[in-house]
């Protein structure tokens, strides 16, 4: 059950990092450097919760959460995190607690490069693009903050509460499947 909830928390917090890169990351080196009995690390994953690398998370962050609300550099950081949120969700996917050592470390390494990588895409090629012709880009602003609350939220959930995380992980996909569904045979009737 443990090696479950670990693998949970590993895919919430690799979707997390589609949608930020930093905030996962972040999340993870802060409880681990924090609150070492609730996240364990194991080498070489355990450098995210040193001091130094949690400064640099947070500069990160900031820089990534300003550049995604500026109209046009939001674009330009969505290419750019192209390469950066599969990275990001491939290490966190890996360093999740007890994971790498119960999966071995290339599945692990795929796992969440691709579960982080999909959730980009679907960000970057699906939604802010529907977001910006529907809104003529008025909306990519709270878009932009709602991912980031997201992220956030989904990051802390994640390690805390991997279950409920997952279930709810689980409904988001049966409801953006739905409202995919809909969209396309409301298209095919048009």
């Amino acid at each position: 059950m443990e090696m479950l909830l670990g693998v949970f928390s590993a895919f919430g917090l690799s979707a997390s990092a589609g949608l930020n890169a930093y905030i996962p990351l972040l999340v993870v080196g802060v409880i681990a450097h924090y609150f070492p009995n609730a996240l364990n690390l194991n080498q070489p994953w355990d450098l995210i919760a040193n001091p130094w690398i949690l400064i640099l998370l947070g500069v990160l962050v900031i820089i990534e959460m300003l550049a995604d609300k500026v109209p046009a550099v939001n674009h330009i950081n969505d290419l750019i995190q192209t390469f950066v949120r599969p990275a990001a969700g491939a290490v966190v996917f890996a360093a999740s607690a007890k994971v790498i050592t119960d999966i071995h470390p290339l599945i692990a390494l795929a796992c969440g490069l691709l579960v982080a990588g999909g959730v980009h895409v679907a960000k970057s090629a699906v939604v802010r693009p529907i977001v910006t012709a529907t809104t003529a880009g008025a909306g990519n602003l709270p878009v932009s903050i709602a991912e980031d609350v997201i992220s956030t939220v989904v990051s802390i959930l994640a390690i805390v509460l991997p279950i409920i995380m997952a279930a709810l992980l689980v409904l988001l996909f049966i409801l953006l499947y739905l409202w995919w569904s809909s969209r396309r045979d409301k298209a095919q009737t048009a």
